[in-house]
């Protein structure tokens, strides 16, 4: 069977309470734009809905490809979960015929839809890196899952999919398991699964013949010993080479050879991670937990008295700060406790500088663009050094980062050129051939001057503004071990004419190659998808991008001003198109938006004099005046 496209859903969901059978009091959620809010998957994509009769919120799935046995396998598990009343499940229907669609892709009209409470909260692994800071929010996390496991090991049924995006954490902390697709329930044994779930979750042997009330037992013991090691080694979470939490399929499949087992037996003390590692093997040589009693999972609750927290520190400076600060006896001005280093002045004729002992914290730009100053010494009572805080001190040339300092802002040490930087034997941070990196894998800052540089495999992200304005800096590759490439990061970079991304990339941030002139090309990897705000803007020279098929959003103003760039294909996976995308770009000459994209933002395509036609799919409402040049023709095409 063939299903509606997601344009032709849109269109029918727009006018619900014409489309809709039962579900008739139904309407749209909508964003800023006026658009449905809307997320899509391989075979469905859900829309947020409110109900007009007692305003309460769902979600309706649409399906969007064939998948065998699903009818009938969604009957059951609403059968299922319409006798079972638990906060870790949300309430759904199956309803065959539901939806009227006027699609061009089968003779049917009338389609079925699953409507499904809807759920405020944020994936597990998204909550988890909000909160990598937090000891007790990650003790509590752990805490929460594990009670959750517990209680998913004595049900009858299994998810059959578990992993963090199928985990939601609510407001209030609470966890709730969405996405029923994968589900076994009772009255479907001696069935094939129609889903084997994610490779970095599930058992290595698992295969379709395996549908029972076990298909969970592995997925519980990776997630909960992953977010047990998490809580106890927070910098775990930096160590980690993909999406996953700690785990890969690889270290399932030989887990003798498991760097990261490795890593969490050093934490074997722990008398709740000691059995939760215990778990984790029993999983892996059985593929069940049939074996243990789900009491191994009902963990003490922590106390937040018992947790120290990893301090949040504050190095901004206000005008209140300089203005009831303490000059020094060469005019720097500290706090009022001496704790905080506020301001060197720039037009202070200090050569050499004794930071003061007892100064834990140097503030934001602190010392930024100090004309004379050639040596910083700093105590090993400093902590913390703020973002910027030597920026473009030209003539520095000596400083030693002791092993005190445990945290950096973005690039302390933008632009100085001739500064030599040591690193205490047990600091936190390394020096690896110019490039600052700490203890998660971070690249802070580059004091590289070399034409051509490569990033270390110790890296997993680059830092924001990491590269910013390294004018000598011509070509880069980038390792496999990165994951992240920052906002900023290599912003002005103006010599840069060649970059080599991997496929580990998963984010390329916002105004990551902003002012990149020399640019000429960019092979965006198939692991992108999301192309930052501002990412390539005023690349002048740049004359040809692949955006490949995993990109669903391309940013206000991502390519604005690339002057050069001739033509674009914009893959079929792209829904958003943001504001002034690809505004002025002169070169412009062929774009071809498919008909998946459902937003083109204001201006995005405006002042590209040389885009004479374009075509667009006859779902796609937007303003032409306000969105293409005025000399350009405007082809519709269902």
């Amino acid at each position: 069977m063939e299903y509606p496209l997601i344009s032709e859903y849109r269109e029918a969901i727009l006018s619900a309470e014409d489309n809709f059978n039962e579900l008739s009091s139904l309407r749209p959620v909508l964003d800023s734009n006026g658009n449905p809010v809307m997320s899509s998957g391989n075979f469905a994509v859900v829309f947020k809905m409110r109900d007009e009769k007692d305003g309460k919120l769902y979600a309706v799935k649409c399906f969007i490809k064939e998948q065998e046995g699903r009818n009938e396998s969604y009957r059951k598990i609403a059968d299922e979960l319409d006798g079972i009343s638990s906060s870790y499940l949300v309430s759904m229907r199956y309803i065959e015929n539901e939806l009227f669609v006027d699609t061009a892709q089968c003779e049917c009209e009338e389609f079925p839809v699953v409507l499904m409470e809807w759920v405020d909260g944020e994936p597990l692994d998204a909550y988890l890196k909000r909160n990598i800071d937090d000891r007790y929010e990650l003790e509590m996390l752990s805490y929460r899952f594990n009670r959750m496991a517990a209680w998913l090991l004595t049900q009858p049924f299994a998810h059959g999919d578990l992993k963090p995006d199928n985990i939601l954490v609510r407001e209030a902390g609470s966890l709730v398991l969405v996405d029923y697709d994968g589900m076994f329930v009772p009255s479907m044994k001696g069935e094939l699964a129609r889903e084997v779930g994610s490779p970095d979750y599930r058992h290595p042997s698992r295969t379709d013949k395996d549908l029972n009330e076990r298909i969970d037992d592995f997925s519980i013991a990776v997630i909960a010993l992953s977010l047990k090691a998490i809580s106890l080694k927070p910098e775990l979470r930096g160590t980690s080479t993909t999406d996953t939490l700690l785990f890969t399929e690889r270290d399932f499949c030989d887990p003798s050879s498991s760097v990261m087992l490795k890593e969490i037996q050093t934490l074997i003390a722990n008398k709740e991670l000691s059995l939760l590692l215990g778990t984790f093997l029993i999983a892996i040589a059985q593929n069940s937990l049939e074996l243990l009693s789900f009491k191994t999972f009902v963990t003490e609750k922590p106390e937040k008295s018992q947790i120290v927290e990893i301090d949040k520190v504050d190095t901004s400076v206000t005008k209140e700060d300089i203005e009831n600060g303490i000059k020094d006896e060469f005019g720097v001005i500290y706090s009022k406790d001496g704790k905080r280093l506020l301001k060197c002045r720039r037009e202070l004729e200090l050569l050499n500088y004794n930071i003061k002992d007892g100064t834990i914290i140097i503030c934001d730009s602190a010392f930024d663009n100090h004309l004379f100053l050639k040596s910083v010494s700093i105590p090993s009572s400093v902590t913390t050094i703020g973002a910027g805080a030597f920026e473009c001190c030209r003539s520095l040339q000596n400083i030693n980062l002791p092993d005190s300092v445990k945290t950096l802002g973005h690039n302390p040490f933008a632009r100085c050129e001739l500064l030599h930087l040591s690193v205490a034997e047990k600091s936190s941070y390394t020096f690896i051939d110019g490039l600052l990196i700490d203890s998660k894998g971070l690249l802070v800052s580059c004091l590289n001057h070399s034409s051509m540089i490569s990033i270390p495999s110790s890296v997993r992200t680059i830092g924001i503004c990491a590269f910013e304005d390294c004018s000598s800096l011509e070509s880069v590759s980038i390792s496999s071990s990165v994951t992240t490439i920052g906002n900023c990061a290599f912003m002005d970079c103006s010599s840069l004419e060649s970059v080599s991304i991997s496929s580990s990339v998963t984010t390329i941030g916002d105004c990551a190659f902003g002012g990149c002139t020399s640019l000429q090309s960019m092979n965006i990897p198939p692991s992108v998808t999301t192309i930052g705000d501002v990412a390539f803007c005023g690349c002048l020279s740049l004359q040809s991008v692949n955006i490949p098929s995993s990109v669903t959003t391309i940013g206000d103003s991502a390519f604005y001003s690339c002057l050069s760039l001739q033509s674009v294909n914009i893959p079929s996976s792209v829904t958003t198109i943001g504001n002034f995308a690809f505004y002025s770009c002169l070169s412009l000459q062929s774009v071809n938006i498919p008909s998946s994209v459902t937003t083109i933002g204001s201006s995005a395509f405006a002042d590209c004099k040389s885009l004479k036609s374009i075509i667009l799919h006859d779902s796609l409402r937007v303003d032409e005046k306000n969105v293409f040049p005025s000399n350009c023709k405007i082809i519709r095409r269902k």
